[in-house]
């Protein structure tokens, strides 16, 4: 797993975005076994505390469980992880497009990229 955290914003919330994108992406399944906190900290090269902040709050949000013998989990409640997901894409693409929006695009215009980048099959 490659992370690459910045000092723009605290650590704990980047986690929990990478986490989460594995999460919604399949790299992490639904039910899947989650590594141990001092395995994913030192993977990320963060104090086991911060990556513990953020794997708890993925707990409190529903998208991770724990069981008390052996260890944490993703969540099964796929049409959760369904709604995460469209709701991330959601707020990429309007990202994107007020992006575009900066540079002088029309909606029109914007569409007419997409659609010449698609026959390129890109």
């Amino acid at each position: 797993m490659q992370w690459q955290l910045r000092g723009d914003r605290p650590i704990y919330q980047q986690i929990m975005e990478k986490l989460t994108e594995q999460i919604v992406s399949g790299q992490l399944s639904a039910g899947d076994k989650v590594p141990p906190v001092r395995e994913l900290a030192a993977e990320a090269g963060v104090n086991p505390n911060t990556m513990q902040r953020a794997l708890a709050d993925l707990e409190r949000e529903g998208l991770m469980h724990s069981n008390r013998t052996s260890g944490r989990y993703v969540t099964e409640d796929k049409s959760m992880i369904a709604q995460i997901r469209e709701q991330i894409a959601d707020e990429r693409i309007s990202e994107f497009l007020a992006g575009m929006s900066q540079l002088g695009f029309t909606e029109q215009e914007i569409l007419s990229l997409l659609e010449k980048r698609q026959e390129k099959g890109e």
